[in-house]
């Protein structure tokens, strides 16, 4: 009588462990093996870590082993299992894995092809094929899309995060509850005894150094006590969090006119403005998205205000780049006017407050919320409603959307809801973020998620124009790693461009991308269907890289540069200037945060800043989806040429006061989780 052995692993985390009934039945070429309860005399199954193994008797021999069902039935109470591989060694020596890295919950039943990737034309049998449409279709189901706002992009279908798939939440929901984490936060930084001091100002700056004397790092402290000075400003556009802003200016917009003669005293090489714009050394960063975003006005005891300004930057004889002129609105006039550095102490910090303003609110809520977060999700969706597990896309990417769902619905649920903890602190609060997304929607395209492509775009790519670039500088040698990556297993499987074409799925997976999750908007550019093995090189990249490099570095940074609270403001309590020689340190006070908005603020760019708990980082696959050595080997190539970047990365930091490592890989999280 033939006999099998299975073992199956539980998995680690959490409440993995089980102890309802395990059944499990093995499909083979040639029959089926009886329903088998999987239960071993006095002895505790499936306890969390474990690695049982069971031997299964049958008739007579299955032929090859095609499928694997697994079913969970209740013993007392309803208890979650995580099944995290089974392997089966036939009655003639052989093994075949089956990945699983799935919750069952209540009865819930799986059915496991083994770990072989496969495209969809490359299954020849029935029972194949109506395995794949199966798993979609209940996929379907259970992965729906919804508008959570009008002209945002599609998120998932669940309320809250106890609503989502067992599989996609998170281990602890206490570990990504925000306001438990924030409030963790603000005791940890000891400002707790500020909290409730909202409408309360601070004295001078140095009064917040009250609430920042336990929280400093190095990068935190550096910025402390540089932050009024021009070059620090100016560093920010290149390596602080939001160093996707500035642009090459080859003119000077007629919204903002800057003369030779209001700039001729910052410019050092002896040329005119005009000869400066044409030699490539002007810059420009233009906050037009936030020209009429209504301001905060959840608190009635206290006004908010929003500008819109524009920041004309200047790269010197040092390669320093310097803000040489800035304008707090979009419409020039007498009550607008131009501010210098040549101007009144007070009246040039302000201005230069009110732009770090504005930047903090197109990071947070454009940079980061949008160009992260949400197309992180969408592709997330798109992905479980139309790849099975089997497929090669599907091994690839899951990885890289691990948790990312689950903390968007938590920031939808206590975040960036109504009446949630970003009205609390943010200029924007109130609504203006949701109209920020709505604005910045209408001129998002697809090629602006290729790393590559949007520095250039910017005209941000010459090293030799702009050497100390090093968000482009460490992006670009990440996203080489990742691209041949991608290219190594994408040569694995599709061995032509026709493969693509002919591979139902893939298309569907864009698709639904571009028509569902981004909902066709105008001049989104997102590709209906994918026609060459580089586009999809390409594709695939930028999910991984969006949601990994991207994010890591538009996002780790926040508390090194934004704990220092007029470096980073994230609401103003009295309006911009509108003439020049009236503010005094008083004003600019009285127009930081508040005490009470302060701490809030210092709670979340902490709480934000902070990696998860066992994070696995770029290159980091524990679970084994993939069992081709090929792909094993690509992975190993990728992780030799990410250590390649770390050291390059961290031979240029030595002995730096302002180290740049938000895209160095070891730092990296393979998604976006916080």
């Amino acid at each position: 009588m033939p006999n099998y052995t299975v073992t199956i692993a539980t998995g680690t985390q959490w409440f993995a462990g089980t102890d309802d009934y395990i059944y499990l039945t093995l499909v083979g070429s040639e029959g089926c093996s009886e329903r088998t309860l999987l239960d071993k005399p006095l002895y505790n199954d499936f306890e969390r870590g474990a690695v049982d193994s069971y031997d299964i008797s049958v008739g007579e021999d299955l032929g090859e082993i095609e499928l694997l069902k697994i079913e969970k039935k209740k013993y007392w109470v309803y208890d979650d299992w995580y099944c995290k591989y089974v392997t089966v060694k036939t009655p003639y020596g052989d093994y075949v894995e089956f990945p699983c890295f799935r919750w069952l919950v209540d009865d819930k039943e799986v059915v496991l092809r083994d770990g072989r990737a496969r495209l969809p034309q490359h299954d020849k049998t029935g029972l194949a094929k109506q395995h794949r449409h199966k798993e979609l279709e209940q996929r379907q189901k259970t992965y729906r899309w919804k508008e959570w706002h009008p002209g945002f992009p599609m998120s998932i279908d669940a309320k809250a995060h106890r609503d989502l798939p067992r599989d996609i939440q998170f281990d602890s929901e206490k570990g990504v509850d925000f306001v438990l984490n924030y409030s963790k936060a603000i005791e940890n930084l000891y400002v707790n005894q500020f909290m409730h001091m909202f409408q309360s100002s601070w004295g001078d700056f140095a009064d917040f150094e009250r609430i920042f004397m336990r929280i400093k790092n190095t990068i935190s402290e550096y910025v402390m006590q540089h932050w009024k000075e021009d070059f620090m400003f100016g560093y920010q556009f290149l390596n602080g969090c939001n160093p996707v802003v500035i642009r090459k200016c080859t003119e000077i917009p007629d919204k903002f006119p800057v003369t030779q003669k209001l700039v001729e005293n910052s410019l050092e090489r002896g040329l005119t403005l005009e000869e400066e714009l044409k030699e490539g050394n002007i810059f420009i960063a233009d906050y037009e998205l936030l020209d009429g975003v209504t301001a905060n006005a959840t608190d009635p005891c206290t006004l908010q205000y929003l500008a819109a300004p524009i920041c004309l930057l200047y790269n010197n004889i040092q390669n320093k780049i310097m803000p040489i002129a800035i304008q707090l609105g979009q419409t020039p006039g007498e009550d607008n006017p131009i501010f210098l550095p040549t101007d009144d102490e007070y009246d040039w910090l302000l201005a230069k407050i009110w732009v770090r303003s504005s930047d903090f609110h197109i990071h947070q809520t454009v940079t980061h919320l949008l160009r992260t977060h949400l197309i992180s999700e969408v592709f997330g969706i798109a992905m479980f409603r139309q790849l099975p597990a089997v497929h090669p896309v599907f091994k690839l990417l899951l990885p890289h959307i691990r948790f990312t769902i689950a903390i968007n619905t938590k920031a939808r649920e206590q975040l960036i809801c109504e009446c949630g903890l970003f009205d609390k602190a943010n200029g924007t609060g109130g609504g203006g973020h949701v109209e920020l997304i709505q604005r910045s929607m209408k001129t998002f395209t697809y090629k602006s998620l290729c790393f590559p492509d949007a520095i250039k775009e910017r005209g941000m790519d010459s090293q030799e124009e702009v050497p100390y670039y090093f968000y482009r500088d460490d992006g670009c040698s990440v996203w080489e790693a990742v691209i041949s990556f991608v290219t190594d297993v994408v040569d694995i499987y599709y061995d032509k461009d026709e493969t693509v074409q002919g591979d139902e799925e893939i298309q569907a997976f864009v698709k639904d991308v571009c028509s569902f999750g981004m909902q066709d908007f105008d001049k989104c550019e997102f590709p209906k269907s994918l026609q060459t093995k580089e586009q999809l090189v390409e594709y695939l990249t930028i999910v991984i890289f969006t949601a990994s490099a991207q994010h890591a570095g538009v996002n780790f940074g926040q508390f090194d540069w934004c704990s220092w609270i007029p470096n980073s403001p994230p609401t103003m309590r009295k309006p911009p200037p509108t003439k020049k020689g009236e503010v005094d340190m008083k004003y600019i006070v009285e127009s930081l945060p508040d005490r009470g908005r302060s701490c809030w603020h210092l709670g979340a760019v902490w709480a934000l800043s902070q990696f998860q708990e066992n994070e696995l980082f770029l290159g980091m696959y524990p679970d084994e989806h993939f069992i081709e050595k090929p792909v094993k080997e690509a992975m190993v190539k990728f992780r030799k040429k990410l250590g390649e970047v770390t050291k390059v990365v961290k031979s240029r930091n030595e002995g730096k006061k302002l180290p740049y490592y938000y895209m160095s890989p070891e730092r990296i999280p393979n998604s976006v989780a916080v």
